[in-house]
């Protein structure tokens, strides 16, 4: 058996004449954001003019490894176009070159040892073809089966209007939302790429005093203090909990200098009138954490407190699955102007992100 992920390309930074297909796969309703997020890598990017919810397709002429700094993204992937009619072809020479190459690239991108597994996503893959196929792969890469996921990830698919098979392969041995810092996680975190797009959203400033109400494991902090620095970070939750789990993922982000943690009540916060430049919090859905009946007392509360410590023009921006009570309420506060609304796929919940501006009103409810 060959060495451990020995084999690699020479540069796997450098494609040749033709660019990379890639997959990049994002929170639905995210897209738009993603898609600005890409064109900030420049000429290398040419999106995909039209793409299904959740997926933004591109050709990609530039280094591979700066794709993987990509914030708003869930996973990332290769994708080669196979003009086989079957899987079984997959296994010729030629074909299996072809996947091997782009395993290579992948294994390049990353240390040596960071991926030990395979795994191999395919309608059918428990069949006597892919099962050849697999073993086939991870023998020439040195790696082991993975039982139900792995580092190397490969998804098989029909082509574009059932023309042949499309071959993806992963950029890294986890998703991309599985951030590096996350060394504590609660129950209902927050995502990492939903964070980040609620940063976005709250348009981050280096002046800003920024409070992150019911900060949790300091999802929505951490990815804050990451897109810039601001005057004064402030995360607070009444869980003693919690508060250690965001102490723990501040030190492994390397920002446990830059953040405050406060065990503040968000409905009766320590902080002066109109002094909050930016607030962001993720409130309670209701599920997981608190119920619908404490919530109908919660949310009005919360919302006339932010609204005190904000500053005129102020920026807030608030995940809830509460929608209905959210309309309901912001409808009846002129201090809060709702600038947008995202509705943002999560798998068993549809929430959506509220985007508010404090008002000049000096009425807070």
């Amino acid at each position: 058996m060959p060495a451990r992920n020995a084999a690699r390309p020479a540069h796997p930074s450098q494609p040749g004449p033709q660019a990379w297909r890639i997959e990049v796969v994002v929170p639905t309703g995210l897209e738009l954001l993603a898609r600005d997020e890409l064109r900030r890598l420049g000429r290398a990017v040419q999106l995909d003019a039209a793409s299904p919810p959740g997926v933004i397709g591109l050709a990609y002429s530039g280094d591979l490894r700066r794709l993987l700094d990509l914030r708003l993204a869930t996973s990332l992937y290769l994708v080669r176009q196979m003009a086989v009619p079957r899987p079984r072809a997959l296994l010729g020479d030629e074909h299996l070159r072809r996947v091997l190459a782009d395993c290579t690239t992948v294994l390049a991108l990353h240390r040596p040892g960071s991926f030990q597994t395979l795994f191999l996503s395919a309608a059918g893959a428990d069949s006597a073809v892919l099962g050849r196929l697999k073993a086939e792969l991870a023998e020439r890469l040195g790696l082991t089966l993975g039982a139900e996921d792995g580092d190397l990830v490969l998804r098989l698919r029909r082509g574009p209007a059932g023309m042949g098979w499309e071959l993806l392969v992963r950029l890294a041995p986890r998703p991309l939302a599985t951030r590096p810092w996350r060394v504590c996680n609660l129950e209902g975190a927050l995502n990492g790429p939903v964070a980040q797009a609620m940063v976005l959203l709250s348009r981050p400033r280096p002046a800003d005093v920024y409070l992150n109400i019911g900060c949790g494991s300091a999802t929505l902090l951490i990815e804050r203090l990451l897109s810039g620095p601001a005057r004064r970070a402030i995360g607070c939750d009444t869980s003693a909990a919690a508060l250690a789990c965001a102490r723990a993922n501040l030190g492994a982000a390397g920002l446990s200098g830059r953040a405050e943690l406060q065990p503040w009540d968000a409905t009766a916060l320590p902080l002066p009138t109109a002094t909050v430049d930016v607030i962001t919090g993720d409130l309670p859905f209701g599920h997981l954490v608190g119920s619908h009946a404490q919530n109908l007392a919660l949310y009005p509360a919360l919302l006339a407190e932010a609204a005190r410590v904000a500053r005129p023009g102020a920026r807030c921006v608030l995940l809830s699955h509460e929608v209905r009570l959210m309309e309901r309420l912001l409808a009846g506060m002129p201090a809060w102007l709702v600038t947008q609304v995202l509705r943002v796929d999560l798998g068993r919940l549809v929430p959506r992100i509220f985007v508010l501006q404090r008002g000049t009103s000096t009425d807070s409810a």
